[in-house]
């Protein structure tokens, strides 16, 4: 079983103080075959693509530019540690043993509009790219053209030596639809978090992105391999809802305040 989260704009570009292995991201050549893109566009031309300020436009061509292979602990971070948004203040990798990243490593992937698809320990260099980039390249005119199949086929070779090949969608709807499911070897159950409000239960957007990383920090510190074992989150007072729930999607609510 593996859970797939999205990736984060902010990101935490500090040295890690944490001794870890790392590795190379699967598709690390394919990223260097889409930077090509990418480093012929201006900070004007990344500001117009991606609707960000002057000031970021400026700063992700100087990404762009520095971008260089091959990754090590001097020039790239693991990207758990890299990431820094709601999920991940919500997954709080450098908190967890070097025991539960490595089992991580195998259990949880991050898809990515650049790298494709990373796992935790993986090495990457900061970027902001987001998957719904309209960014036209030789294989089409956005990023989902560009992955085409290959995010998938990544997946499937990670999914190959376990047992459940269940697929725990924890990602946004922008980044699972870069997932192919009809080639997918794996079944799909997408948890959706809750809170009860005035009116019924209710998608909160940022408090939905944390939920997500604690379901994912649950499923490590837990060492779960089946999905039913997801039943039983209750970090922060969710509690799995089986009225609001289907056999693919699991609702998981809370009371309000």
């Amino acid at each position: 079983m593996i859970a797939l989260v999205s990736p984060a704009k902010k990101l935490d570009t500090a040295p890690t103080e944490l001794n870890l292995p790392f590795s190379q991201p699967p598709l690390l050549e394919k990223a260097e075959e889409l930077m090509k893109t990418t480093r012929r566009l201006g900070p004007e031309d990344l500001r117009n693509l991606m609707g960000i300020s002057e000031k970021l436009a400026e700063l992700n061509h100087a990404r762009f530019q520095d971008f260089q292979t091959p990754f090590t602990p001097a020039n790239a971070k693991p990207a758990a540690l890299t990431f820094n948004g709601d999920v991940y203040l919500g997954f709080e990798a450098a908190s967890l043993s070097a025991e539960d990243l490595a089992w991580a490593q195998d259990h949880v992937g991050i898809l990515s509009g650049l790298y494709g698809l990373l796992r935790p320990l993986d090495l990457m260099q900061p970027y902001r790219l987001e998957m719904g980039t309209r960014l036209q390249t030789r294989r089409g005119k956005d990023l989902y053209a560009f992955w085409g199949d290959r995010i998938t086929e990544a997946l499937n070779a990670q999914l190959a030596p376990h047992t459940d090949r269940t697929i725990v969608n924890l990602a946004s709807q922008e980044y699972f639809k870069a997932v192919k499911p009809k080639i997918l070897q794996g079944a799909v159950v997408t948890p959706v978090f809750k809170e009860i409000r005035e009116g019924g239960p209710k998608v909160i957007s940022f408090m939905a992105k944390r939920a997500r990383g604690l379901m994912t920090r649950f499923m490590v510190q837990q060492r779960l391999d089946r999905p039913d074992g997801l039943k039983n989150f209750a970090a922060e007072g969710y509690r799995y809802d089986p009225a609001l729930s289907d056999l693919t999607r699991w609702t998981f609510t809370r009371a309000q305040g």
